[in-house]
This record gives C-alpha cells, structure tokens and sequence, in this order.
C-alpha cells in the first residue's frame, strides 16, 4: 500500500511538474544545436510567427507535415514567418537523413534522449507530431494547427 501511494505521488508530481503549455502562455525558451552545431535559442526568433515543431525521423505524419510545411515556409519566411523544428530521434544519422530526404530548410534541432529529453519534458510532448504556433511575442496561438490553419493566421497576421 505505501508503494502504491509513493507511486502515485511520483506519477502527479511527474504530472504536474511538466504541464504542455497552453494556448495563451508565453512559449518556454528552447536551446539547442542546429545541423551545423550552432546552438539556436527559440528566443532569437521573436519578432516572427514561430511554428515549434516537435517530430522524428520514424514518424510517418511527421514526415507528411514536414511536406506540407515546406510550401507554406518559402511562401511566408520572407515575411516573418519560421519554424523551429525539434526532432526525437535517438540516432543523428536517421535525424540528418529525413532532413535531406524531406528537404526541410528552416531550422532544426536535435536533443539526445528522445521522449525523455530535457525539451521535450518542459514541453509536455506526449505524441508526435507535436505543434506549437507562436505569434511575434512569443505566445503561443494555436496548438497542434494544420497546414492550413497555419497558413491562415499567417495571411491574416502578416499583411
């Protein structure tokens, strides 16, 4: 019986302690390393509508947002439009390699220990694809949008 209660405790904390952030919140500062090492902080791109994107190289809808994303960036980066990509892959090698395949070109990153990665925690990321659209603040507007959805906040947001 104490070992169930503590496992209860453990799990609420657990629960608790790392709440997905919601519509309406600032977005938690995100730092990691892009493809070429250099570290990226989600706070440089503030200014700009941001889309943090959370997926992995094994996603199959992840895969098919990457494509549907693509379009909509080189529509709208010119106009302060970015996206943060943040991929859960364990190995770099499968990461590097859906990046090439899906001819992604906005920013991505990468953190060692997939579901369990310090960003993904502070995130709340239970699933994949995981999306996050922030305005120009830094606020988060939309969770989990469509490429459409995306699409439309940008047209109206950036006229």
């Amino acid at each position: 019986m104490k070992q169930t209660v503590l496992s209860v405790l453990l799990a609420l904390s657990f629960t608790i302690g790392y709440a997905q952030p919601k519509i309406g919140d600032m977005a938690p500062e995100i730092r990691l390393k892009n493809l070429a090492g250099k570290e990226i902080t989600l706070s440089e791109l503030k200014g700009s509508y941001v889309l943090v994107d959370f997926w992995a190289s094994w996603c199959a809808p992840c895969r098919k947002s990457n494509k549907q994303l693509g379009p909509i960036y080189d529509l709208y980066k010119k106009n302060g439009f970015e996206i943060y990509g943040i991929s859960l892959d364990e190995e770099e090698a499968a990461w590097k390699k859906a990046v090439a395949a899906d001819k992604i070109n906005w920013v991505q990153t990468r953190e060692a220990g997939g579901w369990y990665a310090p960003v993904a925690l502070a995130w709340g990321i239970e699933q994949l694809p995981t999306s996050f659209l922030l305005d120009k603040t830094g606020r988060i507007i939309s969770i989990d949008p469509s490429a459409g959805e995306v699409e439309l906040v940008l047209r109206q947001g950036l006229k």
